[in-house]
């Protein structure tokens, strides 16, 4: 808005203000004329005058109460709106809230139930960061030498193996997942107890190397621990066989393997203390 159009309005406000000011002096003086002379021509003539100015007048201050009215009306329905959408913006928060602890406690049933049906001793701990390189697929957790965590002890929930522990402090360890490049676990096929060793690909998969051609593997075979690397239990959950390349030459096979554990959504993990 220009300065031409502020002092545009300005005038018009002005020039408003001051009729309403003369209108009000002349209904003044009219009345007061009429007062003088309460009967005759003069007093006609003062009421045919100041008729249209007292309607006028009155309409004014009738649009006035009106709109004023309206306003207060229209500050008070903003009020409680602005009440009732801090009441529903709580509401939503404690819904979140509830449903959180809801997850969290069912998350906490599973790794209880997997507690008691294993022959080991477990320490629960939580994820409490991640590695941000990308270079390295690990995780941090809030559990440390203190709480009987040493480097090498295996990390799993109960979908299957996360990983294990590659150095620790007092109260916090870093877990190498089996999706690192670095990790490596003697395996077995359930089904035909075909053996090989499961290495991270970087990503969310792994290889199961070392896989002869004779062995019998097929895609949805579910790979477990062999236990025999002396640091996974045996029996432990790994992933299923998603694919499957004999190759030309050599005497394995080339098997790809998706873990059973989503790492993008790890919460709390046990760690199996030897």
């Amino acid at each position: 808005m220009g300065p031409f159009s502020v002092n545009l309005m300005f005038s018009k406000k002005l020039v408003t203000i001051v009729c309403l000011i003369l209108l009000a002096l002349i209904n003044t003086i009219l009345l007061s004329i009429s007062a003088k002379h309460c009967h005759g021509t003069a007093d006609r003539v003062v009421i045919a005058g100041i008729g249209p100015l007292q309607e006028a007048v009155m309409r004014t201050i009738r649009f006035c109460e009106h709109t004023w009215s309206h306003y207060f009306y229209l500050v008070s329905l903003k009020q409680k709106y602005d009440h009732l959408e801090r009441k529903f913006a709580l509401a939503r928060f404690e819904q979140s809230q509830y449903l959180e602890s809801e997850l969290t406690c069912e998350r906490l049933r599973k790794l209880l139930k997997m507690k008691s049906s294993f022959p080991h001793l477990f320490v629960a701990a939580q994820v409490i960061g991640v590695d941000p390189s990308g270079w390295f697929k690990t995780i941090i957790i809030n559990r440390g030498t203190d709480d009987g965590v040493c480097k090498g002890m295996p990390v799993i929930v109960p979908e299957g193996i996360v990983g294990q522990i590659v150095t620790s402090s007092s109260h916090y360890s870093k877990v190498m997942l089996i999706i690192d490049r670095s990790s490596a676990i003697d395996a077995r096929v359930q089904r035909t107890r075909a053996r090989g060793i499961v290495e991270g690909e970087g990503e969310q998969c792994c290889r199961f190397k070392y896989v002869l051609k004779k062995a019998c593997v097929s895609v949805g075979d579910t790979v477990i621990s062999s236990g025999l690397d002396r640091i996974f239990p045996k029996g432990l959950m790994i992933g299923r066989v998603e694919g499957i390349s004999s190759g030309q030459s050599g005497i394995f096979q080339e098997v790809k393997i998706r873990p059973f554990v989503d790492f993008e959504t790890l919460e709390e993990v046990m760690v199996i203390i030897r």
